[in-house]
């Protein structure tokens, strides 16, 4: 591996911190945070007005070509850009879905209307996209997915219920999977949609979580009309098109993973005081945040053995499987930590304790979640054991049997 930049990598890097000091604020700590004080509309539209100059200095897209709003670079300037941006206070929670699944989907299975449509909308910060894939049936086995979609014209009329959304409270359209033939196979008889999410019968619910947060939402449609001309990629290949939207997913994943959470706890661990004595110096402290400091730099080096394969214009490996599985792990036993290292006042909100605190608390109280969304521990475990060590692959008995039967 060469984790060196080359001499054109260094050269955008330089460009890109360059244009970051003149359009962005430097991120002091990480306890910093953009729009800090904003309500939610204020908020989404101080994002909106930050994506609007990405997109103008063709930030918003760096891999795509100049014709479609991109910078027409390489997969390697897109992670220096990443790597650069996040010394900086920029908005989050916001574009990541559209960015990094909803619109490379578009882009890559839509009609030529369709992404004149949608594509330059999307990376000026116009529009928010949502991904609903998930169902109350249909989480981790997205071949369960119940919501109907039936043809009527040139229509398709679609009910049924998606949940875990991320945003679609401030979204405007959304990539949306649902089955169109109840006798094929469960992977088959998909077709995924573009939904306006402002379309008469979309219900969006916000879903309260445990940091108090309300990103994830239920959606409900109640006999929603979509026309065919919405339609993403072909009848019944729903499967393919959202393995694409996938796979765009987890690549975003792996290269924003890496964090500074045994920084973290390392000052935490100082700055405690166990028995009259800084917690750092206690043996098990030291081993917890060794333990932390491992994982976090072995995610590290995976992204960056995927970022020298890219750099070489090669795929990167089937290795990138592992990120998230030893990422989740590690922000929740790193959270963990760091409420021992509190004690009984490691309890106390942040906003009581010292905004210190914050990050590890977040981390403690989301990283279960984490360990979820976008497929559980589990299947990430399948992933690595049948497409990355070609172990034999688990029995499944109900590959090739009509959903109808499945469910009735």
């Amino acid at each position: 591996m060469n984790f060196d930049d080359t001499p054109q990598e260094a050269d955008f890097r330089a460009e890109v911190r360059a244009w970051l000091k003149t359009h962005a604020v430097r991120r002091m700590s990480r306890e910093d945070r953009f729009g800090a004080g904003l309500d939610h509309d204020a908020y989404i539209a101080a994002a909106k007005a930050y994506q609007a100059q990405k997109a103008a200095a063709g930030y918003a897209a760096i891999t795509w070509p100049k014709e479609r709003g991109g910078l027409g670079g390489t997969p390697a300037m897109q992670v220096v850009y990443a790597q650069e941006e996040a010394n900086f206070l920029v908005p989050g929670l916001v574009f990541e879905v559209s960015l990094g699944a909803a619109l490379p989907t578009v882009a890559m299975w839509g009609t030529d209307a369709q992404k004149a449509k949608h594509i330059g909308p999307a990376l000026s910060g116009d529009h928010i996209w949502a991904q609903m894939f998930s169902e109350p049936a249909a989480g981790s086995d997205l071949g369960n997915i119940r919501m109907r979609a039936e043809r009527d014209g040139e229509d398709w009329v679609v009910t049924g219920q998606k949940v875990w959304t991320s945003g679609a409270h401030f979204a405007d359209f959304g990539i949306l999977l649902a089955r169109t033939d109840w006798m094929q196979p469960k992977s088959k008889g998909l077709t995924m949609f573009i939904l306006d999410m402002k379309a008469p019968g979309v219900d969006v619910r916000p879903i309260r979580q445990l940091t108090d947060d309300a990103h994830f939402n239920e959606v409900f449609l109640s006999e929603v009309r979509i026309p065919d001309t919405a339609r993403l990629g072909p009848i019944g290949e729903g499967w393919k098109v959202m393995l694409s939207a996938l796979m765009q997913e987890r690549f975003a994943l792996g290269v924003n993973f890496s964090g500074d959470l045994y920084d973290q706890l390392a000052g935490l661990a100082k700055k405690t005081i166990w028995n009259g004595r800084p917690a750092i110096e206690n043996a098990c402290v030291r081993a917890a945040i060794a333990d932390n400091y491992i994982a976090q730099f072995g995610v590290d080096l995976i992204v960056r053995r995927g970022m020298s394969a890219i750099s070489k214009g090669e795929t990167p490996g089937p290795e990138l499987a592992a990120v998230k599985l030893i990422g989740a792990r590690a922000f929740q036993t790193g959270g963990a930590l760091a409420l021992e290292l509190g004690g009984p006042e490691g309890l106390i909100a942040a906003e009581d304790l010292g905004l210190e605190w914050r990050l590890p608390q977040l981390l403690w109280l989301s990283a279960p979640g984490a360990r979820i969304a976008g497929g559980t521990d589990e299947i990430q475990k399948n992933t690595i054991a049948e497409r990355v060590l070609g172990l034999p692959p688990e029995i499944r008995t109900d590959r090739d049997v009509p959903f109808m039967d499945l469910v009735s």
